[in-house]
């Protein structure tokens, strides 16, 4: 089965040129484009697709809202989405994320970083280093919690080992790293790591190290 793509971009010309680089594919297939967030939501209730490429800044409705209406709480099976942006350090990149992005791309990235982000996302994994993550909260950490603010009560469905393991996702280990760093072996790591999603109803790696922060779990700049 064919990934089935749907590009969001303000720029025709740039449109044309992710539809030349992802129809070379043959396990990926564009099903449509949209010029901007509204046209966007239309295209995702009528094509279905799995992953979305998404502009941040466009006409009418932003990346940023439109990101939160595609895979706001309630749907059924939403679409992936995957942040397109000019620079990496985007304030509008952490709303994204926030609001529900799998990760970001830079729009002068290489073709073949595309394609791989592409199936990356669609298999529901997230499209970002979480050092990047945390490049970007650290960055713009006057708009997260100090860390003074009360815990929030889902933390307190962690166990203690899993806290432990949410702390080093949003410090930008990787399942090995981790694994390495707890002595422990890598599929403990990745159980861990499904259960912190599940317990605090997050998508991805990205949404827990966002997380981490908003919670006051992890401080911006900490080591």
């Amino acid at each position: 089965m064919a990934i089935r793509v749907l590009l969001v971009d303000d720029q025709p010309l740039l449109r044309t040129g992710f539809r030349m680089i992802l129809e070379a594919e043959q396990d990926i297939a564009v099903v449509g484009e949209a010029g901007d967030g509204l046209q966007a939501l239309d295209q995702v209730r009528a094509l279905q697709p799995d992953v979305v490429l998404m502009d941040i800044r466009m006409p009418r409705m932003d990346g940023v809202e439109a990101t939160r209406q595609i895979t706001g709480p309630g749907r059924d099976g939403p679409a992936k989405v995957l942040v397109l942006t000019t620079f990496d350090l985007d304030e509008y990149v952490v709303e994204a994320l926030r609001a529900g992005a799998s990760g970001f791309l830079l729009k002068d990235a290489p073709a073949n970083e595309l394609v791989q982000a592409i199936r990356v996302v669609a298999a529901g994994e997230a499209m970002l280093a979480p050092s990047i993550t945390r490049r970007l909260l650290d960055k713009y950490a006057t708009h997260l919690p100090s860390g003074d603010e009360p815990v929030p009560d889902t933390l307190h469905t962690l166990t203690e080992r899993e806290v432990e393991v949410l702390k080093l996702v949003a410090r930008g280990l990787s399942n090995a790293e981790i694994a390495a760093d707890l002595f422990v072996s890598e599929t403990t790591v990745k159980t861990h790591v499904g259960h912190v999603l599940t317990k605090l109803g997050l998508r991805d790696r990205v949404q827990a190290a966002v997380y981490a922060y908003e919670s006051g779990l992890v401080r911006p700049g900490a080591q």
